[in-house]
Parts: structure tokens; sequence; C-alpha cells
């Protein structure tokens, strides 16, 4: 009997690391990162002044208090009560709205439309062929009525 080695741990790791996915998702967050300076960027400076436009120009300063009395020291330590700091929250969900909507539109969006006209290209390059599925019980009726117009008038013998 001939044993099939396995791959060392190691051998395994490299092959993972090396896979085109996990290059790529490494190239993403690097990215990724990157652009999240930019949407705070924005966030900071166009949202937030029109916020303040109505209000104050700084997100996290907005709150509510959970439990009276809500008595905050100059450092912004909550001495007593509970404050929710739901101004923080609309903040970072801004920043995530804006960063979804620009990959989006700038990057997802663009490359399926070139995606769907490289597959449209290459589709129209090899001429479209359609695939017939025929079920296992077709195939059978056809064999059977094959083997009955072999055999003569139609009639099954025995």
């Amino acid at each position: 009997m001939i044993e099939k080695k396995e791959p060392s741990v190691w051998q395994g790791f490299k092959t993972f690391l090396m896979r085109g996915n996990v290059v790529d998702l490494a190239v993403a967050v690097v990215i990724g990162a990157a652009f999240t300076n930019i949407v705070n960027s924005v966030v900071k400076g166009i949202i937030n002044p029109v916020v303040g436009a109505i209000g104050t120009k700084n997100l996290d300063s907005y709150s509510s208090c959970l439990k009276e009395p809500c008595k905050v020291a100059a450092d912004g330590t909550v001495r007593s009560g509970i404050q929710i700091m739901w101004g923080s929250v609309l903040g970072a969900t801004l920043s995530f709205v804006i960063t979804a909507a620009v990959v989006y539109f700038l990057m997802v969006l663009p490359m399926a439309k070139y995606l769907a006209r490289v597959e449209a290209r290459r589709k129209a390059r090899e001429g479209t062929h359609e695939v017939v599925e025929v079920t296992e019980l077709e195939v059978l009726k056809e064999i059977r009525d094959a083997l009955v117009a072999q055999r003569g008038n139609g009639h099954i013998q025995r």
C-alpha cells in the first residue's frame, strides 16, 4: 500500500498565504485604513460644520441624560447620572455610510460594470452555447424508446 504523505503545517500555511484572496484582502485592509482618514476628514471638515449650523460643530457633545442629574466635569468625564452619548454614535454612523457610499459608487459599481462588459465580450467571441439540462429520467426514457425502435415494430418481445 502506498501512503500519501500529507503536507506539513508550514506548507499548508505557505499555500494559504500565497492564495490570491489573502493578498487581495491584505491590500484592501491597507487601502481601507488609509481611506478611513479621508472619510473622517470629510465628516469633521464638512458634515460637522453643516450640523454645527444647527447646533454644535462637535457631534460628540450631543447626549441625553438617562438618569438625572447628569453632571459632567470640565475634562468630559461624567460625575453623576448616566449619560447616553448618541452624538458620537451618529458621527460614527455618518462615517460608515459615507465610506460605504464612496466604496460602492467609486469602486464596486464601476468594477461590476467593467466585469459585465468583459463577460459580454467573452461570450460574443466564443458564441453563446446553450446548455440544455436533461434529467436522468428523460435520458432513461430516450434509451427505452431507442431500444423499442431497434426491436422492430415498437412492441417489446419477451
